[in-house]
């Protein structure tokens, strides 16, 4: 490997094709310019969660009350991003990245965050296959099959990791390098000029903000790596999720900070959900009912929904629907019928709000989902027009979770139990998205999983028959639903995954006293 002083990075058999020498300086300047500023915001995080915890809620900002009420618009998005009626998302794998891009959706996010388990030889092979992406010379072939880009491919967009992950098989200056600027870094390398000169540019999603002040370092990143590559200012653009509670409150905020490069904002709503029962974790009025009862309609989520469109119209950039997590199945049409009604109705809400497109994770829903918002923009092929003077959102709107309807059910806690079991096992095994269940579940689900049955057990909530929410019951239940789960899959696949670090971690996680910010963090300590 070709390493800098400073700068060290595990073998890998595809490693020189990506950290070559020029690329490998990169990412040590990126490091090394902005990693202090990241450490400092985790910091702030970790200081407000203490405010939060002791009942200081969040607000919208005083100091920044000019912004949400100044006439200003963000830069008009570049004519590749116009029409993005229907994304698809997946892992950074070669087949998904082909068969996606090939979908017959606007966009394409390759995901290096919720969908990938971040195994080293993920994160290098996800990178070469990107690289290749951008070249359009990507293709496979498998056994009898051969897979190659069609000539009308999706947009292009990568998702990084979050601010809070390391990447331990980089380190600069003896220090872990942030996971985040080592995937933006190689992805704008090796991507930006390629995506320029197919008339395109480099897109990204920025995942998991709290707020202004992250947008603003990651637009501070944007102009230093543009300007190091000679890459004209504002040819980046970033769409980022509003995923955390936090973020809803300064969506105006976000977008001025990154006006320049914005890309719109997006309803993250899983992580959004986890976000709920993470931040607000030692206050019992914000404990959720069974996951399957807090939809999109439920007050809290309409509320940001609505402060997403209208916002995102004003400043003139897109609103973004969120993920249908539903899958269809090929060889059950039951299934299939199931995820398509459930599909249809909720891109039907959506464009009735005024979203511009959303967020497939299966390329059988990609026309489902389109005809949704086909029927609302009637021959347009976006919304920005559609302004939501009439929105008119308070914080105790946003906090309202206390009026989802709903309730805690042994159905429910088993559902949480076991895909928590089945994602944890698939994740240590090197997969980052699973279908289970006919729900394509990502870290964001697993986050949601575990962090309910946490505040189920220390709020002292009971199941809708009388009993109480145990750490001995959520054991008793993870004992049947391991063997449920050995049932299904078969004992041969069962023993080759590693349910019994699992279910260790899984127990670990939900049944402390201290809420675990991150099921990522311990679960990458067990990673190659």
């Amino acid at each position: 490997m070709h390493n800098q002083p400073g700068v060290q990075i595990d073998d890998h058999p595809l490693g020189e094709e990506i950290f070559t020498p020029e690329a490998t300086a990169f990412v040590a300047d990126l490091v090394r310019t902005f990693r202090g500023r990241r450490d400092d915001l985790l910091s702030a995080r970790v200081e407000r969660q203490e405010r939060i915890n002791q009942g200081e809620f969040p607000d919208f900002l005083p100091e920044t009350a000019s912004v949400r009420s100044g006439d200003w618009q963000a830069s008009p998005e570049p004519e590749p991003l116009m029409d993005r009626r229907v994304e698809i998302t997946g892992p950074t794998d070669r087949k998904m990245i082909i068969n996606a891009l090939n979908s017959g959706a606007r966009v394409f996010m390759a995901d290096c965050e919720d969908a990938t388990s971040p195994t080293w030889d993920n994160v290098v092979s996800g990178q070469v296959n990107i690289r290749d992406a951008y070249r359009r010379n990507i293709t496979l072939d498998q056994g009898e099959k051969h897979y190659e880009l069609n000539d009308e491919i999706a947009t292009l967009f990568v998702r990084f990791r979050g601010w809070h992950l390391d990447e331990r098989h980089v380190t600069v200056d003896g220090i872990a390098a942030p996971a985040s600027l080592v995937d933006f870094a190689l992805t704008f390398f090796h991507g930006a000029q390629e995506a320029l000169n197919q008339g395109a540019g480099p897109y990204y999603y920025l995942p998991k903000l709290e707020g202004h002040l992250e947008a603003r370092l990651w637009n501070d990143v944007f102009n230093h790596a543009q300007d190091a590559l000679n890459i004209p200012r504002g040819s980046i653009r970033a769409t980022v999720l509003v995923e955390t509670i936090l973020a809803a409150f300064e969506m105006d905020e976000i977008i001025y900070e990154l006006r320049e490069h914005s890309a719109g904002l997006n309803a993250g709503r899983w992580d959004y959900i986890f976000s709920v029962a993470k931040k607000f974790a030692a206050h019992k009025s914000f404990v959720l009912p069974d996951r399957n009862d807090v939809s999109m309609t439920a007050p809290f989520m309409r509320a940001y929904t609505e402060l997403l469109v209208a916002t995102c119209h004003k400043r003139g950039v897109h609103a973004m629907g969120g993920m249908a997590a539903f899958i269809p199945n090929r060889h059950d049409p039951e299934v299939t019928e199931h995820a398509i009604a459930k599909v249809t109705q909720g891109k039907a809400l959506e464009a009735a709000d005024g979203c511009d497109g959303t967020w497939v994770a299966h390329p059988d829903l990609v026309s489902i989902a389109q005809a949704e918002f086909d029927a609302v923009l009637q021959g347009a092929v976006h919304q920005l027009g559609r302004q939501r003077p009439e929105v008119s959102i308070t914080a105790s709107d946003l906090l309202s979770v206390d009026q989802t309807v709903g309730s805690i059910t042994e159905e429910g806690l088993r559902i949480n139990i076991h895909v928590g079991l089945r994602y944890l096992a698939g994740w240590l095994n090197g997969l980052g998205a699973a279908a289970i269940h006919n729900m394509m579940e990502d870290a964001a689900t697993a986050e949601i999983c575990r962090s309910q049955i946490w505040q189920w057990i220390q709020h002292g909530c009971s199941l809708d028959d009388g009993r109480l929410v145990t750490p001995d019951l959520v054991r008793e239940l993870a004992d049947q639903e391991m063997a449920s789960i050995e049932e299904t899959l078969g004992a041969e696949m069962f023993a080759n995954l590693p349910f019994g670090q699992a279910k260790q971690v899984f127990e670990d996680l939900a049944l402390t006293d201290d809420f675990i910010e991150f099921l990522t963090l311990p679960l990458y300590e067990l990673l190659d």
